[in-house]
């Protein structure tokens, strides 16, 4: 069953009897916060279900909880999350997204509780995208690892409890989303500064000679010891190689403290701890009822609000 005949048919039913319909269709759901987006179970949308006897056990526990999706393969739905906080304009971005023909093929918009957009695609089987956050874009990406909440769920917006409803659906034929372009127009990733070639390490011999060149240097020493000490960790040197030569080549106003410490943020730098990863939170939302009808997909045409 397509995503905007599903949400057609839980658009006014109350959230137990939607997450019911939820998971017969087969997709996982779970409970969240009344009114917010918080999980509220232990382990978010990686507890979500479609076992029909959990879900009545979640929303006879807690009846008007929300309704939170994982997305991405578990649920089979990706959503571009359009959002407007302070000079932070999304629609913007996702005009331009649009213009650019990569935000085409989205099954059905839902208006968000601040006036925002969910944007829902299909995703591709087999096919991990993960979800990502373009802050300065204003838009997020909510795919593999993130989760979404879907109508007929409310928040409380300043005293006032607003729903998530289906905008408009598209009756053209529906697209995957190739998430990477996108947060590459939205994100581009800076170009690569470029490296001075008065010295090139290539192995651990250069240590010495890494030491003899910065003890020539008088001016930005510390910066010029840490591009350095960069390249020598890429290089695979051992940082107690570089330490002992440079350490040993040093003057006296440059000192084994300031050496020592430069010389471990260097490596450090380019050999990271690993990081855990979490799942990005769930952002708010936000736009205006004329903007909704200008996004039709190419070969499709937006249908009305009726859902």
């Amino acid at each position: 069953m397509k995503a905007a005949e599903l949400f057609a048919q839980v658009a006014d039913l109350p959230p137990a009897a939607a997450a019911a319909r939820f998971a017969q269709a087969g997709m996982p759901v779970f409970p969240c916060v009344p009114g917010e987006k918080r999980p509220l179970t232990r382990r978010g949308f990686h507890d979500a279900s479609s076992d029909p006897a959990q879900i009545r056990a979640w929303w006879r526990r807690w009846p008007a909880a929300n309704i939170g999706v994982p997305t991405g393969r578990a649920s089979g739905l990706l959503v571009v999350d359009v959002d407007v906080h302070g000079p932070v304009d999304g629609r913007a971005s996702f005009d331009r997204a649009t213009a650019a023909g990569l935000t085409g093929g989205w099954e059905l918009l839902v208006r968000t509780p601040t006036g925002g957009m969910h944007a829902y695609y299909p995703a591709t089987p087999g096919t991990e995208q993960r979800s990502w956050q373009a802050g300065r874009a204003g838009v997020d990406f909510r795919g593999d690892g993130g989760y979404i909440i879907v109508p007929p769920s409310a928040r409380t917006i300043e005293g006032t409890m607003a729903l998530y409803r289906v905008e408009e659906v598209s009756t053209g034929p529906a697209r995957t989303l190739d998430a990477g372009r996108l947060r590459d127009f939205l994100d581009p990733r800076p170009e690569p500064r470029p490296r001075p070639d008065t010295w090139q390490p290539v192995g651990r011999e250069d240590a010495e000679r890494l030491a003899r060149w910065l003890d020539r240097q008088d001016t930005d020493r510390n910066l010029k010891l840490f591009w350095a000490s960069c390249r020598l960790a890429e290089g695979g040197v051992p940082m107690a190689d570089a330490l002992d030569a440079v350490l040993a080549a040093a003057k006296s106003d440059f000192g084994p403290r300031e050496i020592a410490a430069t010389v471990r943020s260097a490596y450090r730098t380019v050999r990271p701890e690993p990081a855990r990863r979490e799942a990005p939170p769930v952002r708010g939302e936000s736009s205006e009822s004329r903007w909704f009808g200008r996004h039709s997909t190419t070969g499709s045409s937006p249908r009305g609000r009726g859902l």
